[in-house]
């Protein structure tokens, strides 16, 4: 990609032992990468050892490399994981330790979970909405039932494929339009 292309960064929501974000973050990035409409690459809230919002000195080393790496993205595919009907605690601290740095972007959500992970994927637009981060409207839902085997090894259907595509060519055409606003 040439150096002015959309930066989209693919953000695992998950950072437990066991996790399969990973390989759905990796499964989304095949595709796009495919696409060749913007340089996408994958971003582990597990490897900045961010602390809990409102804990340590807000100096840690962490927190400048995060807010670092979101405010030098286009905009983001969220791969989201449904704990208890929500997002995970370590999506929601990651998000809320880089306030300005998610402003006037644009998301798209993969979700997975019993139901798809609809209810955290929707949970996480309100919060996308207090972030100023505009979110398009088509949204994977991955079943653990019938997209994961024995619920840990990734297999999709091959239906997603067309759905993924669809999110992935909104979130470049609002990120391209958002990016004259920043």
């Amino acid at each position: 990609m040439a150096n002015n292309a959309l930066k989209i960064g693919i953000i695992l929501g998950s950072s437990r032992q066991g996790r399969v974000s990973p390989q759905v973050g990796e499964w989304v990035k095949q595709i796009a990468d495919q696409r060749q409409d913007a340089d996408y690459e994958i971003v582990d809230i597990a490897e900045f050892k961010l602390p809990f919002l409102g804990e340590g000195s807000g100096q840690e080393p962490g927190l400048a490399a995060w807010n670092e790496k979101i405010g030098s993205l286009d905009g983001f595919v969220f791969i989201v994981a449904e704990y208890n009907h929500s997002i995970t605690g370590s999506l929601k601290n990651a998000l809320d330790s880089a306030r300005e740095a998610w402003n006037n972007k644009a998301a798209g959500i993969v979700s997975y979970g019993s139901t798809g992970g609809a209810r955290a994927a929707e949970h996480l637009r309100g919060i996308l909405g207090e972030l100023l981060i505009a979110d398009v409207r088509v949204h994977p839902t991955l079943s653990l039932f019938t997209d994961f085997e024995n619920y840990s090894t990734f297999k999709p259907a091959e239906l997603h494929l067309a759905n993924v595509n669809a999110m992935l060519d909104q979130v470049v055409a609002w990120s391209g339009a958002l990016k004259t606003l920043r």
